[in-house]
């Protein structure tokens, strides 16, 4: 017997993708260019590596059993960075630190939301997102997007019903790359709560936005936590992805009921990786800041490069991801499997950052191919749109 609401769910969409090349073989003169994944495969900076290997050789609390919701350090290290960040008051009793930025929405959709429930989730979403509250019966409710792939809160509280306890952001937003105006998000907070639900914005691109300073002040509402729940990720910023390190920042009260499937999931955060994350808050600004500027330079590229393409239409672009629309009739499925065949080009094809349903959200989604640029430099992304102009749709 297997769970219905599991076998129900679509399969990891990266590692479908993967398994499209695990039997071709490239010549040398054309090797794919893997513009599927949004992560970093470079490792950590020297300096990070250094820290990690110190800490593994003399630090023993690496090696055990540590605090469910993360250790008081880093826990702190977050509540005074964000506060200076935000302008807001956050103290550390609002931090907890997670398996990653998916924990963190996990344990917070799980502390909202039982089967039957519903979460108001833009389309296209982030397809773990989507994925985690189908395999727990909650449903993700579509929220159409406007021509600029924002959503707008008058279409937004039609939509909302006794079911839905929550709405959902990710900005910078995977796929689409679109960065949400703060005060877009002011008019979210007040809406959530004027029904009394709560509004999660998953962070984990934040490092990497085109704008300078605060991307928001919903912290410095001092009553934001009644309503505002914040998700984090270092494995971005600090290249950290393998070592699953993220945060979940919400009040007093909502933290200690997402303690409870913490605990049982994964008892406590991964202790190295908060060793490493805690020296990447002190330590690499710099570095950091260098990172965003060649984020926001492969942008500008990608950007460029989409106004001289016939064809496509560039739809979002921003942190990791070029979101467009392709020139065909065929499905996004069909066109990506085209440009793997034809181009040695591998992307995600847009169907799946949708519901598997027809409605009007997942047919245009199905319009899209996401282009993810975290793992090509600017010479890359030349060859990768020379490959692109030798598409016939």
């Amino acid at each position: 017997m297997l769970n219905p609401d599991i076998r129900s769910v679509q399969a990891p969409p990266v590692m479908e993708v993967r398994r499209w090349v695990e039997d071709l073989e490239f010549p040398p003169d054309r090797p794919l260019i893997n513009v599927s994944q949004a992560a970093p495969v470079d490792p950590p900076s020297e300096a990070l590596r250094n820290a990690l290997a110190e800490a593994l050789l003399e630090d023993a609390g690496c090696h055990v059993y540590g605090p469910v919701l993360g250790d008081p350090d880093l826990r702190e290290e977050i509540a005074d960075r964000w506060s200076c960040t935000y302008g807001g008051t956050i103290e550390s009793g609002q931090v907890a630190v997670t398996s990653g930025c998916n924990q963190a929405f996990c344990a917070a959709a799980l502390s909202l939301c039982r089967a039957g429930d519903a979460l108001l989730l833009p389309v296209p979403w982030y397809f773990n997102h989507g994925m985690w509250l189908g395999m727990n019966g909650i449903e993700a409710r579509p929220l159409p997007l406007d021509d600029d792939l924002l959503p707008d809160p008058e279409r937004a509280k039609a939509l909302l019903d006794a079911k839905v306890k929550g709405i959902l952001f990710v900005s910078p937003n995977n796929p689409s790359g679109v960065e949400y105006p703060s005060e877009l998000l002011h008019a979210f907070l007040d809406l959530a709560r004027a029904r009394g639900i709560a509004l999660i914005i998953d962070e984990t691109y934040r490092d990497f936005a085109s704008v300078d300073g605060a991307p928001h002040g919903l912290f410095c509402d001092p009553d934001w936590d009644d309503t505002f729940i914040h998700l984090y990720s270092f494995s971005k910023a600090y290249r950290l992805t393998g070592h699953r390190v993220g945060a979940l920042v919400a009040s007093r009260s909502r933290l200690d009921e997402a303690e409870k499937f913490l605990d049982t999931v994964s008892i406590c955060p991964n202790r190295l990786a908060q060793r490493g994350a805690i020296f990447g808050l002190r330590h690499l600004s710099g570095w950091l800041a260098d990172e965003r500027r060649e984020i926001l330079a492969r942008r500008d590229a990608m950007i460029s490069e989409f106004s001289a393409l016939a064809g496509w239409t560039l739809k979002g672009c921003g942190a990791y991801f070029a979101y467009a629309e392709h020139p065909s009739a065929a499905s996004s499925k069909s066109v990506a499997l085209r440009l793997l065949d034809e181009l040695a080009v591998l992307a995600i094809p847009g169907a799946m950052f949708a519901p598997t349903s027809s409605g009007a959200g997942a047919r245009a989604a199905d319009r899209h191919i996401r282009f993810a640029f975290a793992n090509i430099d600017r010479t890359g992304i030349g060859r990768l749109f020379a490959r692109l102009r030798d598409f016939n749709p």
